[in-house]
């Protein structure tokens, strides 16, 4: 008889759970929060983590702590990031109680023109070859970051790297998998250097799961990196490597393209969503993507649109067609183009965009408007600095070119040029092409809230909005907003060339089937994702506790840690 009860009380607090679950939206999260109130890292490689943190013990700052874990992260996910690619960050700074905005990303190369690329009878640039390169912006980046905010030498940021590149480390499973698939498409296709780089070093096998993997090579530019300061890498033997490297393969950068970079600080943008300031950085970003969508998303009351229902969905995704619309038609390097930043997140065009979507779905135009594989990780230290930063070569690993002895792939951030005339994204010598990495932020009452990112093209400004969507409108908590299920749309117009069509929502198996229908008889294609989106990672600072809050997700191997 007690067995009976206690099997009745069982199932029923887990019905009632699940209930509450429903009504909150808050899947089972697959850990508690991190808490610490000395300092947070939150990185997508547990060996990444622990060096932020050890930063961070020994002294450093969160800028310190950021630094040091990216350089780990290009040894340790080569499938995502590098030196061979961009970084964008967003800082706050406890001293001054403000945000600022990095933009380290590369230009195309000066003597490449559109008319060269038209003579060869492109209609788009390249996805892979020596076309797509611009000059990686990753080490001005660090620099950047570094002269105006760090605090611990240069030299011993780049030592744990350094010291795993040489001595090794076993792979996660999610970045062995990726190398398995991605390192033997590279090699098929006959780019040189790949082989050696990425399976010389290693015995001559592409390592697995668990295998000890070393990059000497990547050692040794970190090393030059860490003795001579930004300008090894921008001039000099790196440098030459390099260009030398791209032009033998037909391509265009030159040693001049590397030495004339700089990354530019810029001010982040937002808008405030119910009482929350969420930030992003200016376009050549889409980060204002996600700033458009909220701010059409503010006029519904999610308190009574239950999470992942179709009118759930259906809202998101009306939102998401018109802020790409206009991602498409507006979005570029506001050194070549003129981006209307601030009426694009204002409520007034929010209105204006909102009074479009109805109870079906549509295909959209963009708005009139007068004027025209990546990581993300995020560190706090114990005076309250926190540092939001994402970096990737694009397409995973990147181009297909690895330079020489170099250690790394450059990216391929130039195949989201178009090559139609006339488009704010066209291709032009030495301008920075649509990207779509974006690091995010939010702050409350004029404090620090929230650095978060989460991984994946052109889903990134749709994760954003629905992060910020299940923390503030559906009350999860760090952790479970990011575990909760997710979806994409795809579709509608690019910042490389139109692709009209109502395009498909594509859902995370978390996603009822009841939710599906409701889709579908809206008028929407309806499909799954094989792999999911990810990764997410995250801090929340607890001001009354003075207390940090970490977060990061089960779609990849990362882990968040304090102390």
């Amino acid at each position: 008889m007690r067995a009976t009860f206690h099997l009745l009380l069982f199932l029923s607090l887990n019905l009632s759970l699940m209930a509450q679950d429903r009504i909150t939206g808050s899947l089972d999260a697959t850990r508690s929060e991190v808490l610490a109130a000395n300092g947070m890292v939150a990185t997508s490689h547990p060996l990444a983590t622990q060096i932020g943190l050890d930063v961070l013990k020994q002294g450093g700052n969160a800028i310190d702590a950021a630094i040091a874990a990216n350089a780990a992260l290009g040894l340790m996910e080569p499938t995502g990031c590098g030196v061979g690619g961009d970084l964008f960050a967003i800082v706050w700074d406890a001293g001054t109680q403000q945000v600022y905005g990095l933009n380290a990303s590369g230009r195309s190369p000066k003597n490449m023109t559109l008319a060269d690329l038209k003579a060869k009878g492109l209609d788009k640039i390249p996805s892979l070859g020596p076309l797509p390169v611009s000059v990686p912006g990753a080490v001005d980046g660090w620099f950047s970051l570094h002269e105006r905010f760090g605090s611990v030498p240069m030299a011993d940021l780049l030592a744990p790297a350094i010291q795993y590149a040489e001595e090794g480390f076993p792979l996660t499973q999610l970045i062995a998998w990726y190398m398995q698939r991605s390192v033997p498409m590279y090699i098929d296709r006959g780019f040189p250097n790949v082989e050696d780089t990425y399976m010389g070093q290693n015995g001559g096998v592409l390592p697995d799961e668990g295998d000890i993997y070393r990059n000497p090579f990547l050692a040794s530019t970190y090393r030059r990196i860490a003795q001579g300061g930004r300008d090894a890498f921008y001039q000099g033997e790196i440098a030459e490597t390099i260009t030398n490297f791209i032009q033998q393969q037909g391509g265009y950068l030159s040693e001049a393209d590397l030495a004339d970079h700089h990354s530019e600080w810029v001010d982040p943008v937002s808008v405030n969503y119910r009482g929350y300031d969420v930030w992003e950085l200016p376009p050549n970003g889409q980060g204002i993507a996600a700033l458009q969508m909220l701010a059409i998303l503010e006029g519904y009351d999610f308190k009574n649109i239950p999470f992942g229902s179709a009118e759930h969905l259906h809202l998101f995704t009306e939102a998401k067609k018109l802020a790409f619309e206009d991602r498409a038609k507006y979005y570029a390097d506001m050194d070549f183009a003129i981006v209307p930043v601030d009426e694009l997140i204002s409520e007034t065009y929010a209105e204006d965009r909102r009074a479009q979507i109805g109870d079906k779905a549509k295909v959209y135009d963009a708005g009139e408007i007068s004027a025209g594989e990546t990581i993300y990780l995020t560190t706090a230290d114990k005076d309250g600095n926190m540092v939001s930063l994402i970096q990737s070569n694009y397409r995973g690993m990147g181009s297909g070119m690895v330079p020489p002895g170099l250690g790394f792939m450059l990216q391929d951030r130039g195949e989201l040029f178009t090559l139609e005339e006339g488009k704010a994204n066209t291709y032009e010598p030495g301008k920075r092409p649509f990207h779509t990495i974006i690091p995010a932020f939010i702050s409350k009452d004029g404090q620090p809230w929230v650095s978060f990112g989460v991984m994946g093209g052109d889903f990134q400004p749709q994760g954003h909005t629905q992060i910020v969507m299940n923390l503030i409108d559906y009350g999860m908590n760090l952790q479970e907003a990011g575990d909760a299920a997710r979806w994409d749309h795809t579709g509608g117009s690019s910042p490389t060339g139109d692709a009209p069509g109502p395009g498909q929502i594509r859902v995370e198996s978390g996603i009822p089937y009841e939710t599906i229908r409701g889709l579908i008889d809206r008028g929407h294609s309806v499909g799954f994702t094989r792999d999911g989106y990810g990764g997410y990672q995250a801090i929340l600072r607890d001001p009354e506790n003075n207390v940090y809050h970490g977060a990061s997700e089960s779609r990849k191997d990362g882990q968040a840690a304090g102390y």
